[in-house]
């Protein structure tokens, strides 16, 4: 990772549908998962996994599968406690689909993630150290699946990553502050530095609201990036999901992360 001079801002990123396109991965996984735990009933649609990821709660996709599976049943008649839903074996499931038969070997992953398209590069985080931002990941994604994106197929080595295993979940800041603490300390950059954080969801943005409740002396900006399943929508469905985001507390919401360059942190910290 570069040193950063003349430091103007700290950039932390979410994963999943902002650094690379999960709806062919994640979101398959998930309407699999579902689909296999519904006895082939149902199957939801990428906008109702929207819907429901709207919701602020759902940022885990093996707990939106859940919650999904549980939502159908209680359509039907039937009490979540009547049922005997296994949650370890949703989990296996969805990672057997998401990442193959051989879960526990990056090297031999078969699954969806070893098709995702990356929608940044190594080449782009370069271009922020030279902007004088410095930059890291706070993921809900495992670190597993986090690492294999960010090393193995972005080159990132090491990154300031904090990831599903190292933090509650969010809307809780407590990774976002984590990540922060680091490049603070790994860069020697001023405590009061302004931190942007982008992402693709409600949860994403909430975790910034509550950053600045938590640490108001701060400056804190929530960066809404339209996921590729959004991006690529009509322009209503685009703007719902943007005014979704803005709702939620988002400075901005632009349409793909590469947007996000250094002439721009610095337009949105001035304006």
């Amino acid at each position: 990772m570069s040193r950063i001079s003349d430091p103007v801002a700290i950039a932390v990123f979410d994963i999943d549908g902002v650094l690379r396109d999960v709806s062919g991965s994640y979101q398959r996984a998930l309407a699999d998962t579902v689909e296999k735990f519904t006895d082939g009933q149902y199957r939801p649609t990428d906008d109702e996994i929207d819907t429901l990821k709207g919701e602020g709660l759902w940022n885990n996709d093996w707990e939106a599968s859940q919650e999904l599976v549980y939502r159908f049943f209680e359509q039907q008649g039937q009490t979540r406690d009547s049922l005997a839903l296994n949650y370890e074996a949703m989990v296996d499931f969805f990672q057997s689909r998401y990442r193959g038969p051989n879960q526990a070997d990056p090297d031999q992953w078969t699954g969806y993630i070893s098709q995702e398209p990356l929608l940044a590069d190594l080449a782009y985080f370069e271009s922020l150290s030279n902007g004088g931002v410095a930059w890291g990941f706070f993921s809900g994604a495992t670190r597993g699946s986090a690492s294999y994106i960010l090393e193995r197929r972005m080159g990132v080595t090491p990154p300031a990553l904090i990831a599903m295993e190292d933090a509650p979940g969010k809307p809780d800041p407590t990774g976002l502050f984590t990540v922060v603490e680091s490049l603070t300390q790994q860069h020697q950059l001023p405590k009061s530095l302004p931190v942007i954080y982008s992402g693709d969801t409600v949860a994403d943005i909430q975790t910034v609201v509550k950053a600045k409740e938590h640490q108001p002396q701060r400056p804190w900006l929530g960066v809404g990036v339209l996921p590729p399943h959004v991006a690529n929508r009509d322009e209503g469905y685009r703007q719902t999901y943007s005014q979704t985001l803005m709702a939620a507390g988002a400075n901005v919401v632009i349409d793909r992360v590469r947007d996000l360059t250094p002439g721009y942190i610095e337009s949105l910290l001035s304006a």
